[in-house]
């Protein structure tokens, strides 16, 4: 309002600014050929006062009645944009803290997934583990077993092969000598024979 009143007043100066110009040159004008700004002539006279007249209820017109009018739909307009303003950096600032727990709900998501997935990652590599170590067992025990076994028939055969060893030692010093060794003797050389092997 306080714009369109001092645009309102610069008018009005210049209008009266002009109209003094017009009287001063009045007498040159008319002296060219200009009678409508003789202003000896009481017509011209009484225009100019009724123009200034109408020109000063025009501008208490404008300056009491429009000029409020439109400021007060100006400053409702201001009003109601600055609200709108308002309202729309509300919204905006509601859409940013939207999206900023958006995405920390979307990294605490993928945090859980990721802490689950190497919780089971770690139960299925222990279970894995678990049963490594199971099955290294039963075949430590089985290989321990089998050991027992061969060491006994490898035991048995050894026993076995000291008999055949000492009965064939007999019958060829028989055979060659003519004279049946002692067993005892023999048995005793087959065992230093077989410690020596296995030295």
């Amino acid at each position: 309002m306080g714009v369109m009143m001092k645009i309102v007043r610069a008018g009005l100066l210049a209008t009266v600014s002009g109209v003094s110009l017009l009287v001063m040159a009045a007498p040159g004008a008319h002296a060219a050929g200009m009678p409508q700004l003789d202003f000896h002539n009481p017509l011209v006279t009484g225009q100019v006062i009724w123009g200034g007249v109408i020109f000063l209820g025009f501008y208490l017109v404008l300056s009491q009645i429009m000029l409020p009018r439109v400021g007060r739909v100006l400053e409702d307009r201001s009003k109601r944009i600055s609200g709108d303003l308002d309202v729309a950096r509300s919204a905006k600032q509601d859409a940013d803290k939207a999206v900023a727990e958006l995405q920390q709900a979307r990294k605490d998501a993928m945090a859980e997934a990721q802490a689950n997935l190497q919780k089971t990652l770690d139960a299925e590599q222990q279970a894995a583990d678990k049963k490594l170590a199971d099955i290294n067992a039963r075949l430590s025990a089985e290989i321990a077993d089998a050991e027992k076994r061969i060491a006994a028939e490898k035991a048995q055969a050894f026993g076995t092969l000291k008999e055949i060893a000492a009965d064939t030692t007999q019958a060829l010093v028989s055979r060659l000598t003519g004279v049946t060794p002692d067993a005892q003797l023999v048995a005793q050389k087959v065992d230093g024979a077989i410690a020596h092997q296995n030295i």
